[in-house]
């Protein structure tokens, strides 16, 4: 049973988690489809973004409860996480359509992509605590970095569960859509990175994610220059720049 599928079209791959009936729980065989997945998608040189989304009814429902009770120590966690982080360190932009629950490890999975677009039927729940446990893989970090203190002491602590319409008020989701739009509206925002030159869209990336321990706004405008001088001296800018320029005459 093919546990992860992949779609590519456009520049942008499609990984659904596909195990409906455990709601794709994080299992170790499912970790291990989603590892081989990126593997492939980014040695895929016409893969400009990915999009992550779950079988319905939902997202991911996180760890396999039977695998959580079974570990019991740090390796056998970060196995579990590797699902996820694999998807956090991808030098691809990455979206994640979050079709229903995102679920502890599965709303990790969720907070691990650049950008989150929420259908109206989405939930998520940290659970942590309902069930007894601590928070893991970063799940603190992640959450507090994206929605502030106040929110994610909302979810943790106070056991909050956001649907895809106070997701995106909080700052979680990027954006609400209709639940039949998710994957449509996901994939074509992909396609706008996508669309960049390859190389030039990973470096962005990269100086996105330096910004975080950055003080000043000089210390940001060295850390852009070196960048920027590489990009202009690239074919892409050239051939870019001439078409716009084409197109600026055809239009005077």
């Amino acid at each position: 049973m093919t546990l992860v599928h992949v779609d590519i079209a456009d520049g942008v791959a499609t990984m659904t988690l596909d195990d409906p009936d455990r709601r794709n729980a994080l299992t170790i065989p499912m970790v291990d489809e989603i590892v081989a997945a990126m593997d492939l998608i980014e040695k895929d040189g016409s893969v400009g973004a990915i999009v992550v989304t779950g079988a319905p009814p939902a997202f991911c429902a996180g760890a396999d409860l039977g695998n959580l009770v079974d570990t019991g120590d740090g390796p056998g966690f970060r196995a579990i996480y590797e699902g996820f982080l694999r998807v956090a360190r991808s030098p691809l932009p990455t979206i994640a359509a979050v079709n229903g629950a995102a679920v502890g490890a599965g709303m990790n999975m969720a907070l691990g992509c650049d950008l989150r677009i929420a259908a109206r039927r989405a939930k998520f729940d940290t659970r942590f605590i309902q069930i007894g446990l601590h928070p893991g893989g970063g799940h603190t970090w992640m959450l507090r970095r994206i929605v502030g203190p106040q929110v994610a002491a909302a979810a943790v602590l106070f056991g909050e569960v956001l649907d895809g319409a106070e997701a995106e008020r909080v700052g979680l989701a990027y954006k609400c859509v209709d639940d039949d739009a998710l994957l449509d509206t996901a994939h074509a925002l992909a396609m706008k990175a996508a669309d960049g030159p390859r190389e030039l869209v990973i470096t962005v990336k990269e100086t996105l994610a330096a910004m975080a321990t950055i003080d000043s706004h000089d210390e940001a405008v060295s850390r852009e220059l070196t960048p920027q001088v590489w990009s202009t001296q690239k074919p892409w800018f050239r051939e870019r720049i001439a078409a716009l320029q084409s197109k600026i005459s055809s239009k005077s």
